[in-house]
């Protein structure tokens, strides 16, 4: 996934952002996995920018007042 901005995040409708946050956990989940098995030492700045993004969807999901 690339990186998100917040201005698109924006435009974004509930639905697809609740849908992005999914898919950002499970990308997250699948990084933590592998690097817990010693396996991705060339992505090792991959995993804080998925959780720069999961921060950033949630910041927008807030602001709008749409819950997980």
């Amino acid at each position: 996934m690339p990186n998100l901005k917040a201005k698109l995040l924006k435009e974004q409708e509930p639905d697809k952002l609740r849908e992005t946050l999914y898919d950002l956990r499970a990308e997250l989940s699948k990084l933590r996995s592998t690097a817990a098995r010693g396996l991705n030492k060339k992505d090792t700045g991959k995993i804080r920018k998925v959780r720069r993004d999961i921060a950033r969807v949630l910041t927008t999901m807030t602001g709008r007042g749409v819950g997980e």
